[in-house]
């Protein structure tokens, strides 16, 4: 039998302090959790209730969850504990909204586009040029809500650059949603160079001589820049409300980053619409170019039909069954029948040629 220590012995020793408990692993849809105070991430993994709890027990700080497509019965015990409304719940969950920004109670909503270039090996052989998802931010006192659709539009990058600044941070959760949508612009940026050059590429095949660019290609880029101008062109009013004070849950400070964002939008619009004109542009160009290859295929057409109508008619009169036609009995006739049929043709020719139809 094992002998057990006194209690004697005990006396004066510390109390053993209790193993910390172990990390719980994220939920599959649950990407991230962090609680930031004073602009610093505490250490630890948490879950989204013990986060929140801790926030509003230091009644400071703030919990910013990322979340990546959970359906609604996954959201429903998130949208429970940071209070979050239905509707922006469900619009969450099912995704394909257009960009826009809302107001519910105490929390904004706000929906942003991302966007993604897909690498094709040339413009006019391409069947898919950009990638759209969505991130939509719930955006409170004291938390930050994204919810993800699309495996391109990752946020792992915006949380690691915003920890290292620990001043921006210390705005509170604007500090997020500004970092957030310039993220999403900046790609907009990213997108509409890689287009100015695919579009660049394919102009230059539209002027070259024989090419074989097609009006499909054509439209093809222009419903891809379509696509791209769906996410731009209704971002701009969220943006500029944000910059101009719609909520007080953007302080004074977070607010001139918005504009900087807004000019950076603008840009992005102005080129966009440029996109749209010039390939249309582009394709009036290609339908002119393929009436005029169909205008001179009709002029080479109709030179050949009148070079080939000589010996034609000829030999349609020549082959009637009369017994009195001049020269059928002479004997120079034959001779001199062909040498006028290729006398004629070849000044047809040559009047054809000199006029370029052929």
């Amino acid at each position: 039998m094992r002998n057990l220590p006194s209690l004697g012995g005990l006396r004066g020793r510390a109390p053993e302090r209790p193993a910390p408990p172990i990390p719980m692993p994220l939920s599959a849809y649950v990407v991230d959790c962090g609680v930031y105070i004073d602009g610093a991430r505490l250490p630890g993994r948490w879950t989204h209730t013990d986060a929140v709890e801790e926030v509003r027990k230091r009644g400071e700080g703030f919990v910013w969850i990322g979340l990546h497509e959970p359906d609604e019965e996954q959201i429903q015990g998130v949208a429970d504990t940071f209070g979050l409304h239905e509707l922006a719940v469900e619009d969450a969950v099912h995704a394909h909204q257009r960009p826009k920004l809302e107001r519910y109670d105490n929390t904004l909503f706000m929906v942003l586009k991302t966007v993604r270039y897909i690498q094709n090996a040339s413009p006019d052989t391409a069947n898919e040029i950009v990638e759209s998802g969505e991130i939509m931010v719930f955006l409170g006192r004291d938390f930050v809500v994204t919810v993800r659709h699309g495996n391109h539009s990752g946020l792992a990058a915006v949380r690691r650059e915003l920890e290292e600044e620990t001043e921006r941070l210390r705005s509170g959760p604007a500090a997020v949603l500004y970092s957030i949508a310039d993220h999403v612009v900046d790609n907009y940026l990213d997108v509409t160079d890689n287009i100015e050059d695919d579009i660049d590429q394919m102009e230059a095949l539209v002027f070259q001589p024989r090419s074989r660019v097609s009006a499909d290609q054509i439209y093809l880029m222009k419903r891809e820049v379509l696509e791209l101008r769906r996410a731009v062109m209704p971002l701009a009013v969220p943006l500029r409300r944000l910059a101009e004070g719609y909520t007080p849950l953007i302080p004074e400070q977070v607010r001139s980053y918005f504009r900087d964002v807004d000019d950076h939008l603008t840009e992005v619009s102005e080129r966009v619409i440029n996109f749209d004109e010039l390939l249309t542009t582009l394709v009036n160009a290609v339908l002119a170019k393929i009436t005029l290859q169909q205008n001179s295929d009709m002029r080479k057409l109709a030179a050949w039909v009148a070079i080939i109508s000589v010996p034609t008619m000829v030999v349609g009169v020549y082959g009637m069954n009369f017994d009195h036609m001049p020269e059928l009995r002479w004997r120079y006739g034959y001779p001199l029948v062909i040498s006028m049929i290729i006398a004629v043709c070849l000044t047809l020719y040559r009047i054809f040629r000199r006029n370029r139809w052929l």
